[in-house]
């Protein structure tokens, strides 16, 4: 299938057109109103440094079911030492820039958290759609993810760690916030077995939209986000 070419127009074709691994189309740009659309969609970007804009939609999509996190036996006594704090949105600019450096650094390969990048989610923060999951010890920031909510959706773009189970206490947190909230979905974007541990399932790509469909993505009002804002708690 051919790979379509994105113009300043805010646009993109149907999903159903990406390739086999599910890349969809090349360029336009990282506008807010333009992410707002592919999230919609049920789109995302992702490229490295040197490449232009990529946009995709794989099929199967990697999913977590907020009720369906698993916490395995060690992971649940880190969470009753009470050893992190977690907060939400305290800092996210620290929290992109973290998970930046954590992927350059262990991989040494790069990261697709290019400037561009980086800046572009920084402006969905200001605009209330990006948030940030925290992970404190003491006043040093051990570990955290961020992503975009629409919605009843939460899409998750990175995490790090730099502290044992900094970033699974993180995620455990997100998904008990947005559980008790009512969501639908932590989407996962791809599939890894750090994520199939963590209790993550691949569905197909006509099952997640269905799912975005139910967890009211197309129907968010600009500027409005349901993430469930919470004060800074122990765990």
């Amino acid at each position: 299938m051919p790979c379509y070419q994105l113009d300043e127009r805010l646009w993109f074709p149907p999903v159903s057109a990406a390739e086999e691994y599910g890349l969809l189309a090349v360029g336009g740009d990282l506008s807010v109103e333009r992410l707002l659309l592919a999230y919609r969609l049920g789109i995302f970007p992702w490229y490295s440094e040197g490449e232009p804009i990529l946009w995709w939609s794989p099929d199967p999509r990697c999913i977590l079911l907020p009720s369906q996190i698993h916490l395995s036996r060690s992971l649940r006594k880190t969470v009753r030492r009470n050893v992190f704090t977690v907060s939400f949105n305290r800092n996210f600019e620290q929290v992109i820039r973290s998970c930046r450096e954590s992927r350059i650094g262990a991989q040494r390969e790069g990261t697709w958290i290019l400037p561009d990048m980086e800046a572009a989610y920084i402006r969905l923060h200001r605009r209330g759609y990006a948030h940030s999951v925290e992970c404190w010890q003491g006043d040093e920031l051990a570990g955290g993810l961020y992503g975009v909510c629409m919605g009843r959706c939460f899409f998750g773009e990175s995490m790090f760690s730099r502290r044992t189970d900094a970033s699974k206490v993180a995620l455990a947190w997100l998904a008990r916030s947005l559980e008790d909230a009512g969501f639908a979905l932590i989407d996962c974007q791809q599939t890894t077995e750090h994520l199939l541990s963590l209790g993550a399932q691949n569905v197909s790509r006509q099952r997640f939209l269905s799912l975005l469909d139910s967890g009211e993505v197309g129907s968010e009002h600009p500027l409005v986000s349901r993430f469930p804002l919470s004060p800074v708690v122990p765990v």
